[in-house]
């Protein structure tokens, strides 16, 4: 008799996560979100520096004024919280090595939502109005922004997609 081994739950949830662009009208608890930024804090960094910084948009009407700053509007109009993703360039000893720890943070965060069940889609685009959206915040200069989190409960699941074969993507192998 064989057994199916199912895969380790990190390996699931890195598979099944999909971007989420529309919500269900329904509140998030904000205990989830709590644990999905402790799982985010967890990522590495260098020198374990933790360059990253989040906030919290639950307000309505702040929502739609950072909607207002990219043209995924809907997107983050219909989410239930926002969290930008901050460097906090008075934290950072190495600017490339400390955007890609704040890369990795963000993962992090993604995955956790999913692993609650929670749908969430990085906005990169919004980098546009990064000063804009610091300023709506009435957040400090050192605090650059890397992406928007927009989070909620996904309207649906199950979503398809694709990753190119491995063949293409290893350039070297010996």
């Amino acid at each position: 008799m064989t057994q199916v081994q199912e895969k380790p739950a990190v390996l699931q949830a890195i598979y099944e996560r999909r971007s989420v662009r529309h919500f269900q009208d329904a509140p998030v608890e904000r205990g989830q979100v709590m644990e999905a930024l402790r799982a985010a804090s967890w990522a590495p960094s260098g020198l374990n520096n933790q360059p990253w910084r989040f906030a919290l948009v639950w307000d309505p009407e702040l929502r739609n004024t950072l909607a207002g700053l990219t043209r995924y509007a809907a997107t983050l109009k219909a989410a239930a919280v926002l969290i930008p993703v901050f460097l906090d360039k008075e934290s950072s000893y190495d600017y490339v090595k400390d955007c890609q720890a704040v890369g990795a943070a963000l993962q992090n965060l993604l995955l956790a939502c999913h692993a609650q069940g929670l749908g969430a889609v990085w906005i990169g685009e919004i980098l546009k109005n990064k000063e804009k959206v610091r300023e709506a915040l009435g957040l400090p200069e050192r605090l650059e922004l890397m992406a928007v989190v927009a989070v909620g409960h996904p309207a649906h699941t199950k979503q398809s997609s694709h990753r190119r074969p491995l063949e293409e993507l290893i350039v070297f192998d010996r």
